[in-house]
């Protein structure tokens, strides 16, 4: 055995060089050999990345085996409510979420996102079997969804009319964020039959509106969105 001269290590007699170190490998009476080929590859390769193909088909065949054992299991075994269809309404939800990415990259992200919103109330509407009533999928679970779709779908509106930055982006965020509690505060206070009024919603509205005042300076201000974007490097 060997030891590396800069950092001590104990080497193989096949190394070229220190592999803590990478210091060259240089023993006087091994000059005139040849030294016995390296155990380790020498190119350096890369895990081929898996088809999209067969990930879909693992993706569809591992949420279509979940939703039929799970329903098969909840009419054979525990059927005394239908919970099964909670399980399926997710896997329909988390295949809508994936069709883009994986079978389909080319969908415009306008109907990706209406996609979203439609399989999120199937998914809710499959929960009404669960509850007892299915009062609160019309007044609650389908308007906060119609509403956080419509939200999500003006990014890809604005984009079309609009170049959007990353400042841009962050100030649509920051006001729809404020717009979307308070509308949802709103809405479960009417369908608790409570007072209209906005508390907790309050707390983020006020920090969302010093953000978007700081954001607005900035956007208005062409040095001071410059110095931004160099130091934050977008």
């Amino acid at each position: 055995m060997s030891y590396c001269v800069n950092c001590g290590v104990e080497l193989e007699a096949s190394l070229r060089e220190c592999p803590l170190c990478h210091t060259p490998v240089m023993n006087p009476r091994d000059l005139g050999r040849e030294l016995p080929p390296s155990p380790y590859p020498t190119d350096k390769g890369q895990v081929e990345v898996v088809k999209r193909k067969d990930l879909g088909i693992l993706v569809t065949v591992v949420l279509t085996a979940t939703a039929v054992t799970c329903l098969l299991l909840n009419l054979l075994v525990f059927h005394r409510a239908l919970w099964s269809l909670a399980v399926i309404g997710c896997c329909l939800c988390l295949f809508v979420f994936a069709f883009p990415a994986i079978f389909y990259s080319k969908m415009p992200v306008w109907l990706t996102l209406l996609a979203d919103g439609a399989s999120v109330a199937v998914c809710l509407f499959l929960l009404t079997f669960v509850t007892a009533s299915d009062a609160w999928l019309l007044q609650l679970g389908l308007p906060i969804v119609a509403f956080l779709t419509v939200c999500a779908e003006v990014f890809p509106l604005l984009s079309k009319f609009f170049p959007l930055t990353m400042l841009s982006c962050a100030l649509c965020v920051f006001i729809e964020i404020p717009a979307f509690c308070v509308a949802l505060e709103l809405r479960i206070r009417q369908f608790t039959q409570q007072p209209a009024r906005i508390v907790w919603s309050a707390v983020v509205l006020t920090v969302c509106v010093i953000i978007d005042i700081a954001l607005i300076t900035i956007l208005a201000k062409k040095r001071l969105r410059n110095e931004v974007r160099r130091r934050l490097h977008f």
